[in-house]
């Protein structure tokens, strides 16, 4: 009897799939998302900038300023999930109009890595720092309607 009350009351969770259970359990609310987005988007930039300013330092600046710089783009890509969820944020990093420019954004974060801790090639890993840069630059772009349209007709306005 006490499981038909519940059923009908709508307060039945056996029937729903683990996803929705879990789901429904670490729902936060819009203000806690916000708050954590600006947190963790915050941190990103604080990194990058430290990360940029410990180029300069003698010895071990360069591996600090590729952990650091790699650690901000991360931090500011994973601020996102907060505001949409990391299940749907992953179906946008992967929708066809994106898919090149993450694999191309993912891959430089481990190759920036190698390039400095198993390499030891300063000169690739300020490359793959730059090809980070470029990468989630048009990564955010693709957000903005038709902003990546205009930052191709200014370059080829500007190439003739």
């Amino acid at each position: 009897m006490e499981k038909l009350r519940r059923v009908l009351s709508g307060q039945d969770d056996e029937e729903q799939g683990l996803t929705s259970q879990v789901l429904d359990a670490s729902s936060l609310s819009f203000s806690t998302r916000v708050k954590w987005f600006a947190i963790c988007f915050a941190s990103g930039i604080v990194c990058s900038i430290l990360g940029t300013t410990m180029l300069w330092l003698p010895g071990g600046g360069l591996k600090l300023f590729a952990v650091f710089y790699t650690l901000g783009n991360i931090a500011a890509l994973a601020s996102t999930c907060f505001l949409m969820g990391p299940v749907k944020q992953l179906k946008k990093m992967f929708e066809p109009t994106r898919l090149i420019v993450t694999i191309v954004m993912l891959v430089s974060f481990i190759l920036t890595l190698c390039a400095v801790f198993w390499w030891g090639k300063k000169g690739l890993a300020v490359l793959f720092c730059i090809i980070q840069f470029l990468a989630m630059t048009w990564y955010s772009l693709s957000y903005i309607p038709y902003a990546r349209d205009a930052v191709m007709k200014c370059f080829t306005s500007c190439l003739s």
